[in-house]
């Protein structure tokens, strides 16, 4: 079932969504409807084609940081210190990135202005962060998302050079900051690197627990 969400503050259970993750539409993209999303495991995935959708997955796509998976090709590539990771030194140049560079199969952008106007509020009130990645002082890489407690829900991320993006994730996982980070939807590339599937009912378990 498909809910029309008005100016209430307030989401419909996950559960009732269809099959394909799609759980209402409309509503907005306020700093209070955003932070609620998350913490009730839902998120926003629309194009300017279309209202305002919001998704809650049956199964959900998420990376433990202790099961990242490096291939020894990248652990070389790392040893090498060509590139330089930051986090929060500039939000905006990243989401700007991940909605402008071309991806293989991809036809346009997600991100919409709207929503990138949102992420932005939400980091000037410490709600988003991102990770840079660097190459001669070039921003060649990066990645944002909302962190709800220890679970990092992963947005986007983007990637000029090989290996930009990895390092990213790498440097996420690695930080000991959090316990799950939520990679939303499945791909070939972060199922390469120790990403899987749970139920919503896990998902929304961990989500919980790991909020306060």
């Amino acid at each position: 079932m498909i809910f029309r969400l008005n100016d209430r503050l307030i989401f419909p259970n996950p559960e009732l969504a269809e099959p394909d993750g799609l759980l209402a539409v409309d509503g907005d993209l306020s700093t209070e409807r955003l932070l609620l999303a998350y913490r009730s495991g839902i998120f926003p995935w629309y194009s300017d084609e279309t209202p305002i959708l919001w998704y809650a997955p049956h199964e959900r796509f998420v990376l433990y940081p202790e099961e990242l998976n490096i291939s020894s090709s990248m652990n070389r590539f790392l040893r090498k210190g060509l590139l330089k990771v930051t986090m929060d030194t500039c939000f905006e140049k990243v989401i700007e990135a991940c909605s402008t560079v071309e991806r293989e199969g991809q036809d346009g952008t997600w991100i919409t202005d709207d929503m990138k106007n949102a992420y932005i509020k939400l980091h000037s009130k410490g709600y988003a962060r991102s990770v840079e990645v660097w190459m001669d002082e070039e921003l060649v890489g990066g990645m944002y998302g909302v962190p709800i407690g220890k679970v990092f829900c992963g947005e986007s991320m983007f990637s000029k050079v090989s290996n930009a993006s990895k390092t990213a994730l790498i440097h996420l996982c690695q930080s000991g900051l959090y316990d799950l980070i939520d990679c939303q939807v499945y791909t070939d590339h972060l199922a390469s690197m120790g990403a899987r599937m749970i139920s919503q009912k896990d998902y929304m378990a961990l989500l919980q627990n790991n909020a306060g």
